[in-house]
């Protein structure tokens, strides 16, 4: 009875978080397979043309490449990618780490089409709509940016982006001199390619999916029995110290957890209670409030699904630090007298 009690309990939050969890599992297969299919089929090659401009002086293999440019269409298929590579040895921690940054402006392009561009420039209005959406690509391309420079000091003197540490293995070649598992003497028809890279996507999903699942329900639970509005009273201070209107408090609340009520929270007060650089920098502040909610609610259970809790827990501290560091300085830049 007891049992049944509890399932009954969790039953609403299963329902809730299968979704969800299908959505991202879908990602996450198409972004592993289409990286297998591109090294089964040797697209790497020609993938490396275009982007070893961003890998080459990073340090990195050219195979970081092909996540990269499918961040711009998925973050979720992109990093799935970067699993994939790390899990197969192909990429070190700290390899994995430089390019998981450098995907930052690349995983930004794809809001501008799919969210900036469409809803949230509409509400605020062209002038502050596009002031956001700059400063936003600004912050983005200042992460890509500063993962680049840290991959060309980290890894400098290691050939291909191999720090000394990890062992020279066929997967961990660079993909330009890497062989695929289907040999240059077997059929490498299309059908061949595909059952080769199906069978490479098998093992890691089967690994990542029931951890991101267990971690999703484990959130949920907690994020609908705890309070997680009290946080947003740092903000208090902070808006003080950064001289912005008292009414920046309530719109940051809003913000945190919704950006698209946030922003339609402070357009009807911009011209009046904020100018437009103010109105920018009390979303961005807002934005760095809601790291709190939104990487315990979002990035916890889709790194830790996709990395594990170890490396995960490392993907997010690099994350929201570079994050923090950069909202600031855009803060700093748009409340200069």
């Amino acid at each position: 009875m007891q049992a049944s009690a509890v399932i009954e309990s969790i039953w609403p939050t299963i329902i809730e978080i299968l979704p969800r969890v299908g959505r991202i599992t879908a990602l996450i297969t198409i972004g592993v397979f289409v990286a297998n299919i591109a090294v089964e089929a040797g697209l790497i090659r020609r993938i490396a043309a275009v982007s070893k401009f961003l890998t080459r002086p990073a340090n990195l293999p050219d195979i970081v490449g092909t996540a990269i440019i499918t961040t711009a269409a998925s973050t979720t298929a992109g990093y799935g990618m970067l699993a994939d590579f790390r899990e197969s040895g192909r990429l070190s921690d700290v390899e994995t780490l430089i390019a998981v940054t450098m995907n930052t402006f690349f995983g930004f392009i794809q809001h501008v089409f799919t969210f900036y561009a469409p809803v949230l420039i509409p509400i605020l209005g062209l002038e502050v709509g596009l002031l956001y959406v700059g400063s936003r690509a600004a912050i983005a391309l200042g992460i890509t940016v500063a993962g680049i420079a840290a991959g060309a000091v980290m890894l400098r003197g290691s050939p291909l982006g191999q720090t000394p540490s990890r062992p020279q293995r066929q997967d961990d070649i660079s993909p330009t001199e890497r062989r695929s598992t289907v040999s240059e003497g077997e059929d490498t028809s299309p059908l061949v390619i595909i059952e080769a890279a199906l069978r490479s996507t098998w093992p890691k999903i089967r690994r990542i999916i029931p951890r991101l699942t267990i971690i999703y329900m484990i959130v949920t639970l907690v994020i609908e029995t705890q309070d997680l509005e009290s946080i947003t009273a740092i903000a208090a201070p902070l808006t003080a110290v950064l001289g912005l209107p008292g009414a920046a408090l309530p719109v940051i609340a809003v913000f945190t957890f919704d950006t698209t009520a946030g922003a339609a929270a402070i357009a009807p007060m911009i011209g009046t209670t904020f100018s437009p650089r103010a109105a920018v920098a009390t979303m961005l502040l807002g934005g760095i409030i809601s790291f709190a909610v939104s990487t315990f609610k979002r990035s916890i259970p889709f790194q830790y699904g996709i990395w594990g809790p170890s490396f995960g827990s490392k993907v997010i501290i690099v994350n929201t630090t570079l994050k923090v560091v950069f909202i600031l300085a855009a803060l700093a830049v748009l409340l200069v007298p």
